[in-house]
């Protein structure tokens, strides 16, 4: 566990879903010993894993603890305000968060929105100049590392501008002095690797659900709160940068040489990059590229019943309809992005053909592509084997068969005779000894099978107990029963409550065949000794009567004993 990643695993909590993996574009799981783990250097932490995860295994990194070693030192302490907050607090506005924040230590409150006005603007002479063909925006850190990691052929594509938090930052320390710390708030985990690279102006990224327990343990309800002023002034267009094209709302102007495109999630900015050929149109595209789908409203720590139109309507009622190139450009935020290509180990068909053996695959047919592992083609699974990413185990159509083999094999082996049978009373699995228990001997040996056939048909004195017990649930077991010219022991059990039932079925025939042979020697005994105690009792005077009951009660509790057995 690498709790210093922005997205890390707590490995006791993980339960071998693999949901994670299926939900991964980047594949940036490690599968051991069915616990997934983060991989740092192939997550771009757009914290879809987290999002997904049912047992919450997947976390975001909290950054409590230094938040509070800021604020015991007395670090004059400025929040940016990511403009998805209506998606995290609906009903309360940025002054009442103000407040709120406030309370809690911070010198003041602004808002994110502020620095995505400025790459706005910037980025709009960025397109009025560029001969670029397409053109990427640098908004989303997540998407940013994405093309970097895995297209880094297209990072010079992206942008050369900071993303609005950063921009923003440098706007409050511009007013408030170098040496003030800035911490974001929001609803996104790749902000935290823009704050690790950058620590001397972004001090912290922290997300709404962190804010939302400080403020529960203070007893702090922001939307009961009083609005307080903000330290710069209030956001206009760029609080709909939070949804899906709201980039693309501030760039629209009056430059005809641009076509604007917007794409929400890496699946779809990676299905754009991939089929692209080097073509390009008569006039720039320029690409709103957000990892998380639908926007920032959806970020990872958004409620999954938050995000939704009511988030949209409300951001939008609180922002601006106006282009961003109208604005003053009051600030440099150029940087620069390079290529931080992954290098994977790619393998030969040979390799590939040996690792899907091992999952029982041995031809085209056989792969089915399922998904259920969590990679898209069972060679893309074999490669992650090979890469030790993922395990055997991963393949659900290796474990059904695995399972169905050794379940086969015991069956075939136990010296019982075993029958399964489903809700409609038809054998739907047993062993030889069980055909041959119920005479149907030459149809299993042709077949390899008594499938389809009705309990009834094979065992017409039993086929009540099947019935009685996939109804009703629970265990019968009926002792010394007569089977033709067999006696047998039968206990019939559920397996699936109303859908089926399996039956174990002991012939006993010889060991009854035993304990007759030995009563009739204690009875032969018996009569001898009768003789002999009847002689000595002449002799001695006694009566034997005595003697010949105990001796015959013995001989009865032996007999009784086989017959309850």
């Amino acid at each position: 566990m690498i709790k210093t990643a922005p997205v890390y695993t707590i490995e006791n909590e993980c339960q071998d879903c693999y949901k994670c993996v299926r939900h991964c574009h980047c594949k940036a799981i490690r599968i051991v010993n069915g616990k997934a783990s983060v991989i740092p250097e192939n997550c771009v932490s757009c914290g879809q894993c987290v999002k997904v995860c049912p047992s919450h295994a997947k976390k975001i990194r909290s950054e409590r603890s230094r938040l509070r070693q800021m604020l015991d030192n007395g670090s004059r302490i400025y929040a940016s305000v990511a403009p998805s907050f209506p998606a995290y607090f609906p009903g309360t506005t940025i002054g009442q968060l103000a407040t709120a924040l406030k309370k809690l230590g911070f010198a003041g409150v602004s808002e994110t929105a502020l620095g995505a006005q400025s790459v706005s603007c910037q980025t709009a002479e960025f397109l009025r100049n560029t001969d670029l063909p397409l053109a990427i925006s640098s908004a989303c850190p997540a998407c940013v590392d994405y093309i970097r990691k895995y297209y880094p052929q297209y990072t010079k594509n992206i942008v050369p501008l900071y993303s609005p938090v950063m921009a923003h930052c440098r706007m409050i320390k511009e007013k408030f002095g170098e040496d003030c710390k800035v911490i974001f708030i929001g609803p996104c985990a790749a902000k935290k690797n823009e704050a690790d690279r950058n620590p001397e102006t972004l001090s912290l990224a922290l997300t709404f659900a962190v804010l939302a327990e400080l403020l529960d343990e203070q007893g702090i309800v922001p939307m009961a709160e009083e609005e307080s002023a903000l330290i710069m002034e209030s956001a206009e267009e760029g609080r709909f940068y939070a949804i899906e094209g709201g980039m693309n709302d501030t760039l629209r102007d009056d430059n005809k040489d641009v076509r604007y495109l917007s794409v929400s999630g890496l699946e779809n900015l990676d299905r754009m990059l991939r089929w692209n050929k080097g073509t390009s149109g008569k006039r720039t595209i320029f690409i709103e590229a957000l990892a998380c789908a639908g926007g920032c409203v959806n970020g990872p720590v958004i409620p999954s019943d938050s995000g939704g139109l009511e988030a949209i309507a409300e951001t939008d009622r609180i922002s601006e309809i106006k282009p961003s190139s109208i604005r003053k450009n009051d600030g440099d935020i150029n940087t620069d992005f390079t290529p931080e290509s992954l290098t994977e180990q790619q393998f030969s068909e040979r390799e590939l053909t040996v690792a899907l053996a091992k999952v029982g695959k041995f031809s085209r047919e056989d792969e089915l592509n399922c998904g259920a592992c969590g990679y898209n083609t069972c060679r893309e699974f074999a490669a992650a084997l090979l890469r030790h990413k993922a395990e055997e185990a991963m393949c659900h159509t290796y474990l059904r068969k695995n399972f169905e083999r050794t379940s086969n094999a015991l069956i075939r082996f136990i010296p019982a005779a075993v029958v399964m049978v489903d809700e409609e009373l038809h054998i739907c699995e047993c062993n030889r000894n069980f055909a041959m228990m119920s005479g149907m001997t030459e149809v299993f040996d042709a077949i390899g099978n008594l499938n389809t056939v009705a309990i009834e048909t094979a065992l017409p004195d039993f086929a009540e107990l099947f019935a009685s017990v996939i109804s009703n649930g629970g265990e019968i077991e009926k002792f010394n029963q007569k089977l033709g010219d067999k006696i047998v022991n039968i206990s019939v059990f559920t397996i699936a409550h109303g859908k089926s039932a399996g039956a174990v079925i002991q012939d006993i025939t010889k060991n009854e065949l035993q304990r007759e042979q030995i009563a009739e020697k204690a009875r032969e005994v018996i009569r001898k000794n009768v003789l002999t105690v009847q002689q000595v009792a002449r002799l001695f005077g006694e009566h034997v009567a005595d003697a010949e009951i105990l001796l015959n009660e013995i001989a009865g509790s032996y007999e009784n004993h086989r017959g309850g057995q």
